[in-house]
């Protein structure tokens, strides 16, 4: 679905921008844990917007095209939830933001059963 192509590639256009921002601009400004908060923010936010890239290309190859299509959102999903925590927790520092992270892991986690529920053919 072309859609995601777009959401994918904007996701992973934005998961270069904001770890070039933090590499520069926050490298001075955050401590080294708060940094590595960051840096996996920017990691798990890059490898899910491939991932989403993934489920666009595959989406009418799948026997189950509509779990597919919940795949890409549960991604989607999981990137602003755990991404989107871990860089306002390490930029605000306010800890409670961490307990949206586990949230976005759950999204992660949903998003790539159903990607191989979509593979699973019906006997």
């Amino acid at each position: 679905m072309i859609r995601y192509v777009k959401i994918g590639a904007l996701a992973a256009m934005l998961s270069v921008a904001l770890g070039a921002f933090g590499a520069h601009a926050l490298k001075d400004e955050l401590s080294s844990d708060m940094m590595d908060v960051y840096q996996t923010g920017v990691q798990y936010h890059m490898l899910h917007a491939i991932g989403i890239l993934l489920v666009a290309l595959l989406i009418d190859r799948l026997p189950r095209p509509k779990l597919a299509l919940w795949s890409a959102r549960l991604l989607l999903a999981g990137v602003v939830l755990f991404s989107g925590s871990l860089y306002a927790l390490a930029l605000s520092g306010v800890e409670a933001l961490g307990a949206i992270t586990p949230l976005g892991g759950v999204a992660f986690i949903a998003g790539w059963i159903c990607l191989a529920l979509a593979a699973r053919t019906q006997k």
